[in-house]
């Protein structure tokens, strides 16, 4: 089973990324990766609407392409927005021209200066490539939602039991994760909204 921190390993490999922001108030950075698409991500903001929830969709180019209104609506919706490649690429089996050449592919159809690299998966000649133009969002807590062996209450107890004001937490608005997706975000939103938490969108500044 993989661990629901992220190591601490890769933090201070790559000490240039953002694993967390520092707050002085009870907030936490939700996201979403790998949409927008149709099936999950209008109910993603329907739900985050109802929280009066704001949050940060790290959108692969290919989605945002077939699917521009979704899209329209998240920014219209206050929400920040990332890129996250055209197409999901993993940083540890693509070379550093064709990896780059997919991000600013997916730049096309994503404005925005947040990078995310799909799995987590970063070289540091990729990094070194893109850090002048990116700022590289990582996540500092694991919902889960993409993992089939888990059960919605595990995803719920992923988020609850490590995130922490400043914590950026990692959800998923995909096929694969839509069942999980749809029992554990409410729950989460709920149980931190009754502890006066607010959920904040991640922007260039923090």
């Amino acid at each position: 089973m993989y661990s629901e921190r992220t190591y601490n390993v890769m933090e201070k490999i790559f000490k240039g990324l953002i694993w967390s922001i520092p707050t002085d108030s009870n907030s936490l950075f939700i996201t979403f990766d790998d949409g927008p698409i149709p099936e999950v991500t209008p109910w993603v903001l329907d739900t985050l609407k109802e929280f009066d929830a704001k949050a940060t969709f790290f959108c692969l180019g290919k989605n945002v392409e077939k699917n521009p209104e979704i899209y329209k609506r998240i920014l219209a919706e206050g929400h920040a927005v990332g890129n996250h490649t055209y197409n999901h690429v993993d940083g540890w089996r693509i070379g550093k021209t064709r990896y780059v050449a997919n991000i600013n592919k997916c730049s096309e159809w994503v404005d925005s200066k947040l990078f995310r690299p799909p799995y987590g998966r970063i070289r540091p000649v990729h990094w070194k490539m893109i850090k002048d133009d990116y700022t590289v969002v990582m996540w500092n807590v694991l919902c889960g939602d993409f993992d089939k062996r888990l059960s919605g209450e595990k995803c719920v107890d992923n988020v609850i039991s490590n995130a922490k004001p400043g914590s950026i937490v990692l959800f998923h608005d995909s096929i694969k994760a839509n069942d999980r997706l749809r029992y554990a975000l409410p729950r989460v939103l709920e149980y931190y909204r009754e502890r006066s938490y607010s959920f904040k969108p991640i922007t260039n500044g923090f």
